[in-house]
C-alpha cells in the first residue's frame, strides 16, 4: 500500500480507507492489484476485489443504492469485507470508500489459503 498510495507507513492502519483515508483513485487499484499477485503470487479475477459489474447492474442498483439483492451479491463476492456500515446507507457512490486495509489483508489471506 505504502508504495502504490506513495503514502507513509504510518498511515496504512488496518481501519484506514484505502479512498478517504489513503486517497486511492481509481488508477491506483489496478497497482494495488498488480502488486498484491506479484508479492503473494496470487490472481485476483477482475471483478473479484472491487465488483464494479454488480454496482453497475440495473437489477443490484435502483435510484443510486444497492439493493437488498444486490447487498447479497456483494456478500457473496466480497467475504472479506467489513459491509455493515454500507448497508446501513447502500449508496452506489459510497462503496469506494467503504474498502479498508483490514479488508485486503482478509482478501490475500483467503486467496493464499486457497491457492497454497
Amino acid at each position: 500500500m505504502v508504495e502504490a498510495l506513495g503514502v507513509d507507513e504510518d498511515e496504512v492502519t488496518p481501519e484506514a480507507t484505502l479512498v478517504g483515508d489513503l486517497g486511492a483513485e481509481s488508477i491506483d487499484f489496478l497497482d494495488i492489484v498488480f502488486r498484491l499477485e506479484k508479492t503473494f503470487n496470487i490472481k485476483v479475477p477482475r471483478g473479484e476485489l472491487f465488483p464494479e459489474d454488480i454496482l453497475t447492474n440495473s437489477e443490484y442498483v435502483r435510484d443510486g443504492k444497492v439493493t437488498p439483492e444486490g447487498l447479497t451479491q456483494l456478500r457473496q463476492r466480497m467475504p472479506f469485507a467489513d459491509l455493515n456500515n454500507f448497508e446501513a446507507n447502500p449508496n452506489v457512490k459510497d462503496f469506494a470508500n467503504m474498502l479498508t486495509v483490514q479488508d485486503m489483508a482478509r482478501y490475500v489471506e483467503t486467496k493464499v489459503g486457497v491457492e497454497a
